[in-house]
């Protein structure tokens, strides 16, 4: 069985994020180790670090994920953008290690019509460099490139872009692919049919070699099948509905994988609850 979570809120501490992941019942965590929308970020204190470790120690899952800064963009031709962008992925990793979280997810970047192997061989690079500049302290972290919606110029839509990214790197052994189920759809990637779920899967594995897929993104779509806008709705409440959620659930080859919401979340979390426990009727057959 796939080990089913969320994304969660970390005001109060780093550390407040597994009381909320043991609130849902959630077996894989995401989320982010500083402010995803702002460049500058402090490093990780000591009593951080150990308040984390702790907390963690108290929830008996291994599933534990950052997600980079939005502001990122590993594809950026702008020699500015692209130089932030490699210090701001070498701080997160740099966090990532000290919390011992051993993948941070990032967006591959928008090109800004560059053009797509210019935006691949920038973003390869990007990930080089963040990893030479974090050295040793980044320890083993590594990278998850999550897919896209595809708007613009952003690359990942096509799963073969992430695969040539992962070719053009020269750590290709620290980085992998995770999968967000509301952007496949938004970029023509169907789950509502065991059909159109293998063409998907078929996909993956000639671009990345499936063992590369550690993590999917559950999320519906506000957006029907091609429309290219990432809009997250509610499991089942969307355009892909539960059938799609049934099939990617119960695809064998994605049995042991963590897989977290990103869906609209309210403060007292009931709307997680009712997510992640729709996805746990959609495993059980006689209940779906």
């Amino acid at each position: 069985m796939p080990f089913l979570g969320a994304h969660m809120p970390t005001a109060g501490g780093l550390h407040r994020a597994f009381a909320h992941i043991r609130t849902v019942k959630g077996e894989a965590l995401q989320l982010f180790t500083r402010n995803q929308r702002q460049w500058s970020a402090p490093a990780i204190s000591e009593e951080e670090a150990a308040a984390f470790a702790a907390a963690w120690a108290q929830w008996p899952f291994p599933h534990v994920f950052s997600h980079a800064s939005y502001l990122i963009n590993p594809a950026s031709p702008d020699e500015e953008l692209w130089r932030t962008s490699v210090a701001a992925l070498a701080a997160e990793l740099t966090r990532c290690a000290r919390l011992s979280i051993p993948f941070a997810v990032l967006h591959p970047g928008a090109h800004k019509d560059s053009g797509r192997a210019a935006g691949i061989a920038r973003a390869a690079a990007c990930l080089d460099a963040a990893f030479a500049e974090a050295g040793d302290a980044a320890g083993g972290v590594g990278v998850l490139l999550e897919n896209t919606a595809g708007s613009g110029t952003t690359l990942g839509a096509d799963p073969a872009e992430l695969g040539d990214i992962l070719a053009a790197s020269r750590h290709p052994e620290r980085l992998g692919v995770c999968w967000d189920t509301c952007h496949g759809f938004a970029a023509g990637f169907d789950p509502r049919t065991p059909e159109t779920w293998n063409q998907t899967i078929a996909a993956l594995d000639a671009a990345v070699s499936l063992p590369h897929l550690r993590l999917l993104h559950l999320n519906d779509s506000m957006h029907p099948l091609g429309s290219r806008k990432d809009r997250h709705e509610h499991i089942g409440q969307g355009c892909i509905g539960l059938t799609g959620f049934r099939t990617v659930l119960t695809d064998p080859r994605l049995a042991n994988l963590p897989m977290c919401l990103e869906t609209p979340k309210d403060p007292d979390l009931r709307q997680d609850i009712a997510n992640l426990r729709t996805l746990r009727r959609l495993l059980k057959p006689d209940e779906a």
